[in-house]
């Protein structure tokens, strides 16, 4: 009776071909649906980062009313309204009268968790820093997150001057036009801010024309076309000490 069950019980069990199939054909599956679904989404989520990217313009570079995308290219900027992923891009800000207010200029590097990017103002004549807005960033929510929710700490980033270099100090002893009060329970992010944006100013410093680029033609974005959209959610994170 014994050699009978065990026989049925065989029979009953898919073989390890079939298992190795079905579990292929899955994964498959699951594949096609999860490219699918980017692909499908991808127009929307790169609409959103470009309405994003026009709003933060306008926030870091305060009184401007127009704005034009520079490309550094054969050793200069130049205008250009197409997009490219190799592209290495600036915006210039111009006021009402047409006259260049200054540039805002992305960074990006590791921070505590992961990339953070950013936008930053830069005013040529006053060598300041004009504001930071994070673009992205997956840091520590309630600590990291910070960087873009404490509003003192993005005030720093107003009337910042870049000389010799910005420095995070511990917070309350900011004393000099060059300092930034780091985030309490979050130096590390708070660095990692200040270190992008002097790398992002030691590459694009020598690159900003002493003359300024002309005005934007018609084809440029104005201050309308740039209204802030929602800021998504944050991503779940690890909670980690910082």
């Amino acid at each position: 009776m014994n050699l009978s069950s065990n026989a049925d019980t065989a029979r009953g069990e898919p073989s390890s071909t079939r298992l190795v199939a079905t579990l292929g054909l899955a994964g498959l599956l699951s594949g096609l649906i999860i490219v699918s679904v980017y692909e499908a989404t991808l127009p929307a989520i790169e609409a959103y980062q470009a309405r994003v990217l026009r709003a933060a313009v306008f926030k870091v570079l305060p009184g401007i009313e127009r704005m034009q995308r520079l490309v550094f290219a054969d050793g200069q900027l130049l205008p250009s309204e197409v997009e490219n992923k190799s592209d290495q891009a600036i915006f210039a800000g111009y006021d009402a009268q047409g006259s260049l207010v200054g540039y805002a200029i992305p960074g990006a590097g590791p921070g505590f968790q992961d990339i953070i990017r950013l936008l930053y103002g830069y005013l040529p004549d006053k060598r300041q820093v004009s504001g930071m807005e994070v673009l992205e960033s997956r840091e520590t929510p309630g600590l990291g997150d910070k960087i873009y929710k404490d509003l003192a700490f993005v005030a720093n980033f107003d009337a910042l001057a870049v000389d010799p270099e910005i420095q995070a100090v511990k917070k309350g002893t900011k004393t000099q036009a060059n300092q930034v009060d780091a985030i309490t329970g979050a130096t590390i992010s708070s660095k990692a801010v200040v270190r992008i944006i002097n790398e992002a100013h030691q590459l694009w410093f020598e690159r900003l024309p002493d003359v300024p680029p002309s005005a934007p033609s018609d084809s440029s974005v104005d201050r309308s076309q740039a209204e802030p959209p929602p800021r998504l959610s944050a991503l779940p994170h690890r909670d980690q000490p910082q």
